[in-house]
């Protein structure tokens, strides 16, 4: 590959044919790679290379993210260890500490309303809409039928068809006419299925009305599948009144402010997300979910509330879709996830589901009484500290001793990890 720029092409014919290696190869061409990033693309991870080519397009390598165990979980009476990716410090760190806080008080209480999916399909050009939406919700027998031969396994397992619903949404070019079909996805959460079950019901619905259907997909307000969570902390466990007085006023803070609800719902989002990566389930359905459920109201909200008991003490809650499974996938065939998995001990995906929301909750009591106490920063930096040290050269238990000394002198940079180094080391 030549090394002038204005001679490079990203026109690369057949690169989707090539070996791993010669995408690799090709690719550290390209960009002018060192012999370092080359090797580094190569390496050998836990997910082999082979799978990993057939999981998606045009693969060239895997990136690990450190996978943790939040400890301390007690949900719906039963004591789990959750696994948790993620790459960002004290993420695990603080659903483990909060979740200690209420442990002697219970710990979490779940609830789901249940594992139902919705796809969308889209009519145009209807000239009589609420004739067309009359037609198609006549055929509500017939429906069924046809979504649930699209997945007779499905259906086997207790999963199917549950409801229609047909919307008359108005826009400047005129009135669309969007069919819902609700379907129970049982453990799986349901991508493909309902997205098959659109597509296979479209052209009759457009045969039946005389319109034209164009989008046929699932939707990811998965508000059929919502999960609860809920906690007390005792007023004595968190510090005192004086704490539980100022997280309230946090919350509520979040609650009426978009800016300062995106920062506590992506807080919220780092505990949810981190498990969902782990399980090996969609983090992007997952999230869009989330947050399209956070401004149900028409104004972007908390997806927590928090508010003090008859007792004094602190009541936290958490509700949201979540879309998670334990089939298909990579849920299925990604072997880490599989493990995973097998350590939370769950037998279906509303278990999985409802840990996944006590998680949730926990990050939010954890991330607000750090902000209403010692800042963010402190224990967020102490833990960054040690990846700044790590990245100037520190090994072994000079990364301790380097975090320790960039942190009291509030200077926490690869520059000052590195003299901190050479002081640690001494003359060479």
């Amino acid at each position: 590959m030549t090394n002038d720029a204005t001679r490079r092409t990203s026109r690369i014919s057949g690169f989707h044919k090539l070996g791993v290696e010669e995408r690799i190869d090709l690719v550290a061409g390209f960009a002018d790679l060192e012999d370092e990033h080359r090797r580094q693309l190569a390496r050998p991870s836990n997910i082999d290379t082979h799978l990993a080519d057939h999981m998606i397009e045009n693969m060239v390598t895997t990136i690990a993210v450190p996978v943790g165990i939040a400890t301390n979980m007690r949900v719906d009476e039963r004591d789990v260890l959750v696994p948790m990716a993620t790459e960002e410090s004290s993420v695990i760190a603080a659903v483990g500490n909060s979740a200690r806080q209420c442990y002697e008080s219970g710990g979490f209480t779940t609830s789901m309303s249940g594992t139902e999916m919705i796809a969308q399909i889209q009519l145009l050009d209807i000239p009589d809409p609420v004739r067309a939406r009359f037609l198609i919700l006549e055929r509500r027998a017939e429906i069924e039928r046809i979504c649930n031969a699209c997945d007779p396994i499905l259906v086997s397992l207790g999963g199917g068809f549950r409801d229609l619903d047909v919307r008359l949404i108005g826009t400047d070019s005129g009135c669309m006419v969007i069919t819902h079909i609700v379907i129970d996805t049982h453990d799986a959460m349901g991508a493909n299925a309902v997205n098959s079950m659109a597509e296979r019901l479209a052209p009759d619905i457009a045969a039946w009305t005389g319109g034209r259907t164009l989008l046929r997909i699932l939707s990811n307000l998965a508000d059929r599948r919502v999960v609860r969570a809920r906690a007390t902390w005792t007023c004595e466990a968190i510090g005192g009144a004086e704490i539980r007085d100022a997280m309230i006023a946090a919350y509520k803070f979040a609650d009426n402010d978009p800016y300062r609800a995106a920062t506590h719902n992506k807080g919220i989002m780092n505990g949810i997300s981190a498990v969902v990566l782990a399980t090996g389930n969609d983090t992007r359905a997952v999230e869009s979910g989330a947050h399209a459920f956070a401004a149900r109201t028409g104004r972007y909200r908390s997806l927590t509330q928090w508010e003090v008991t008859s007792g004094g003490d602190l009541a936290g809650a958490i509700e949201l879709p979540l879309a998670v499974g334990l089939v298909g996938g990579a849920v299925k065939i990604h072997p880490t996830a599989r493990a995973l998995l097998a350590i939370l001990q769950v037998q279906t995906a509303g278990e999985l589901a409802r840990i996944i929301a006590a998680v949730g909750l926990a990050q939010n009591f954890g991330a607000m009484k750090a902000l209403v106490t010692e800042g963010i920063q402190r224990g967020h930096m102490s833990l960054h500290a040690q990846n700044v040290a790590f990245a100037a050269g520190a090994v072994g238990d000079e990364v301790a001793e380097v975090a320790r000394r960039i942190i009291d002198r509030k200077s926490i940079n690869e520059a000052a990890a590195r003299a901190a180094l050479v002081e640690l080391r001494g003359p060479a």
